[in-house]
């Protein structure tokens, strides 16, 4: 069970960063946008506009490889907490709210958006949490095993 629930928990996240990823470069010229409008990212726009969707597509390629699925999964928590610290910047200290979401995110609004990245975040928790206790009865087994 432990093992179908993280596998769950990636493969939402895959499809998590990959459509997040696939809206902003299919709308690029908007999200840039909407990046030189925040007070956070003005003078990187540019810049930010390509290395987010490519570290979210990145992030999703490793989470489908099993080598690589805790790097996959510290990442998108990294990633995760990142983007969720920026909505809560955003709401609580900027003079500016941008609108640089696409496709069915866009339709939340910036709270919503931070609930849903906060339950992700807790997703993520839980599967590497799943990881590791699976990594320890494992690691258990063959010490019991080679005894």
């Amino acid at each position: 069970m432990k093992k179908i629930s993280v596998e769950i928990v990636c493969a939402l996240l895959v499809l998590l960063w990959v459509y997040v990823a696939v809206s902003k470069l299919l709308d690029y010229g908007t999200f840039v946008s909407q990046l030189e409008k925040s007070p956070y990212t003005t003078g990187y726009a540019e810049w930010v506009g390509w290395l987010v969707p490519a570290v979210e597509l990145i992030t999703a390629m490793v989470l489908i490889t099993r080598l690589g699925r805790m790097i996959g999964l510290y990442s998108s928590l990294f990633l995760l907490l990142l983007f969720s610290g920026y909505i809560y910047a955003i709401l609580n200290y900027s003079y500016f709210i941008p609108c640089s979401c696409g496709g069915i995110i866009s339709k939340m609004t910036w709270e919503q958006h931070l609930v849903f990245n906060l339950v992700f975040v807790g997703l993520t928790i839980g599967a590497i949490l799943l990881s590791n206790t699976s990594k320890q009865n494992h690691s258990s087994e063959a010490v019991l095993l080679r005894s």
